[in-house]
């Protein structure tokens, strides 16, 4: 197993080229190896030690290879004499070198001693693993690098593939009248924590794929999480003509026909890129409808290898894929217009054997129509398909039922979805619980024994912990909203007012997501008056946290970005309401660790799963969200309340005034009277009770470990094609 980038291939065999000259002493060599392994992603400690090394540096990239350019040879003899930094050092790197150990043995080595088969691939069109690496737009991608994460904790033989994104997702700014902007930076891939892939003679791996009247060329980069590579694929090379360059450029581009391209390269070059490694895959996953063109590669080579006709090529490829999706909703999944699609693809499927028409009937969506749907694609092209929470495996079911049944599929499944815990713990909350059960959140949420160490947590211990947690919170929105008003041009005296904005002792309640208006953030604004009188009520303050991106395009979503900030502008709430901008992995990451209760509104069943209110858990933060996704599954009166019914309402607006008035019920009645009910000795004993029972309960029901478990168990090596090289499991693992 590969520890050191620069020399030795992985378990996949593949090479990268070394890592390019950093400055740093012999004697903290091993920098080099931590910092090109996203591992530090979730380690606490490297984090310290990558903040200390040069703190202004570390707020503003958060990127610890742009904190090592930036030292200079006199803070290096600094460091030489500095005993604790020497002592951190060694403590960190004892530690990465036993999680990448091959002598460690790992659950899937555990459960299956004898699997001799290929490795999973895995692909999406996103992955969100830190703030510094803008590979992500949302929940899909930071599930994606929770899942890898998870892949790497566990042992898999795993390897990703994605896109390498130049200008990343867009940087939201709000202006003065609540608008949002969009910015699109230019990040210098090499000063990233990847590696570019090289083939056997040490020269950059290009992968080509074919497009109308021309060849696109891709360089490949990886990504190196714990145990595991993640390949992304990159067009911006001088050898493409600048009109293709850009096709990797910008995450969920509007362009439908600069998407379609994006998802050519990811699907046809994802399957070359391996090929080009010599990885042998034994199962492929499909991670949503965007990367569902690797199937029709997969077609082409299968039919290349052996003629025959197109169903027995297509039970092959089928045998061992699986398929996830995340979308409840017809609109949701991606479809492009049949001449667009006709005019990529056409002379790959003709030169493929395949034939267009033939191509494009795999993505008819049942009932006809002149588009081709990758979710439809995928469904016949795979032989597992799963939802992503028990209620969206029953919708998807339902959406894609017809389909399902003329073409024979097995029925759609579920595997609710997880979250990485050790990403998500905050820092206070960490060090109580390795403090008081043992290191090792990755492992130890799974272990007999969990649940009840946990309930044993002293109160005030954990009340500490979590208020240390909410005074970071607010220190880090005081510093975004300050620079966010001072770009608005308030004067001095308002800008001093932001030292006093949100107080450490008041119910706070976050609310963070994409802005999709069947997310309806706004439900809690849906009567003012009331909302008011809720959150200013004499010795019982209350204040809201908003956060959320709307994509470029949906202006719906952008309006509701703007009601919500011009309430907090109003002076009635403008104490009590806020809404930071440039929502990214570090603020949602500030906000599931610090505030008291994480609110969660969308129109059921139109909520896949939903992983926010899982990452909050973990904290002991506690949860009142509507009767879908997860939560239809999570939740208990015991750690979290329920809003309105599970039975979805026909009429949208009377659902919404329903749920609306559930909402103010459930806080005025129930949530802000438990929230300050205090102890003889000042502590919200019930309310802590319930934090207990959400780390205990809620953290091993919705970890990734678990998620990515029940994926090996139930559909990786359960799918028809993968018993070459697996054996039956070992039971008692």
């Amino acid at each position: 197993m590969q520890t050191t980038p620069e020399s030795s291939p992985d378990r996949q065999q593949i090479y990268v080229r070394p890592a390019p000259e950093l400055e740093i002493p012999e004697s903290y060599s091993r920098l080099r190896d931590i910092v090109y392994n996203l591992w530090w992603t979730w380690s606490p400690e490297a984090h310290r030690l990558f903040g200390g090394l040069a703190p202004s540096t570390w707020r503003h990239y958060r990127n610890p290879i742009d904190v090592l350019l930036d030292l200079g040879a006199e803070r290096w003899r600094d460091l030489q004499d500095d005993d604790s930094f020497a002592e951190a050092y060694h403590r960190i790197v004892g530690q990465f070198d036993a999680y990448v150990s091959p002598a460690r043995p790992t659950w899937f080595e555990r459960r299956y001693p004898g699997y001799r088969g290929g490795p999973i691939v895995y692909f999406c069109t996103e992955y969100g693993w830190h703030e510094c690496l803008q590979t992500y737009s949302g929940g899909l991608g930071v599930l994606a690098g929770d899942h890898t994460k998870s892949a790497s904790d566990l042992g898999l033989p795993f390897v990703g593939v994605g896109l390498m994104y130049k200008h990343g997702y867009f940087r939201q700014s709000i202006d003065a009248e609540g608008y949002q902007q969009h910015l699109y930076p230019d990040y210098d891939l090499h000063r990233l924590p990847l590696l570019p892939v090289v083939d056997g003679g040490g020269r950059d791996l290009h992968v080509s794929v074919p497009f109308p009247g021309r060849t696109i060329h891709l360089r490949v980069w990886r990504a190196l999480v714990g145990r595991i590579s993640v390949l992304l694929l990159d067009s911006d090379l001088p050898i493409n003509h600048p009109a293709d360059r850009p096709i990797t450029s910008v995450l969920y581009v509007r362009g439908r026909e600069m998407r379609l391209c994006q998802e050519i390269v990811l699907g046809l070059g994802g399957v070359g890129a391996l090929a080009a490694l010599g990885i042998e895959p034994a199962i492929w996953h499909i991670n949503e409808g965007h990367s569902a063109l690797l199937a029709i590669e997969r077609l082409r080579r299968a039919l290349e290898r052996d003629p025959r006709p197109l169903e027995a090529a297509l039970r092959e490829v089928a045998s061992n894929m699986v398929f996830t999706t995340h979308t409840p909703v017809p609109a949701g999944n991606e479809a492009f217009d049949a001449p667009l699609v006709r005019k990529y693809l056409t002379p790959w499927a003709e030169g493929s054997g395949l034939g267009i028409d033939a191509l494009l009937a795999l993505g008819q969506p049942e009932g006809g129509g002149d588009s081709f749907n990758l979710t439809a694609l995928a469904l016949r092209t795979c032989a597992r398909s799963n939802g992503v929470s028990r209620m969206h495996g029953k919708v998807a079911g339902e959406l894609w039922a017809t389909l399902v049944a003329s073409a024979g599929l097995r029925p759609i499944e579920h595997v609710t979805n997880g979250v990485h815990p050790a990403s998500w713990v905050g820092p206070a909350i960490g060090e109580l619980l390795a403090r008081r059960i043992g290191d090792g959140l990755d492992q130890r949420e799974l272990e007999q024994g969990f649940a009840e160490a946990v309930l044993a947590l002293p109160d005030h211990e954990l009340w500490a912990a979590h208020l240390a947690q909410k005074r970071s919170l607010i220190a880090l929105l005081r510093t975004r909203i300050l620079e966010q008003f001072a770009r608005h041009g308030r004067g001095p005296d308002e800008l001093r007012e932001v030292d006093r904005l949100l107080d450490p002792d008041a119910l706070t309640i976050g609310f963070a997501r994409r802005f999709a208006t069947y997310k309806r953030a706004d439900l809690v604004l849906r009567d003012e008056e009331r909302l008011k009188r809720l959150v200013t009520a004499a010795g019982r303050p209350v204040q809201l946290i908003f956060a959320g991106k709307a994509h470029p395009a949906d202006r719906p979503g952008q309006d509701l970005i703007r009601r919500i900030y011009q309430a907090s502008c109003s002076p009635e709430l403008r104490q009590h309401l806020v809404f930071v901008e440039s929502y990214d992995i570090r603020i949602a990451r500030h906000l599931v660790q610090g505030v008291d209760l994480w609110l969660n509104t969308p129109r059921r069943p139109l909520e896949a799963s939903g992983t926010s209110g899982m990452k909050a858990a973990v904290n002991g933060v506690l949860n009142c969200s509507i009767l879908d996704g997860w939560w239809f599954e999570g939740h208990d009166p015991a750690h979290g309340w329920a809003v309105g019914s599970a039975e979805p309402q026909p009429d949208e607006a009377k659902q919404d005034q329903e749920d609306a008035d559930a909402l103010y019920r459930v806080l005025v009645d129930e949530i802000v009277p438990a929230y300050y009910e205090r102890s003889q000795h000042g502590l919200p004993a019930a309310w802590l009770g319930r934090m207990k029972q959400s780390i205990a309960t809620l953290t091993p029901r919705f970890s990734s470990a678990r998620m990515v478990r029940e994926y090996v168990e139930r559909f990786y090596l359960a799918a028809d094609g993968a018993a070459d090289g697996a054996v039956s499991p070992d039971p008692s693992r």
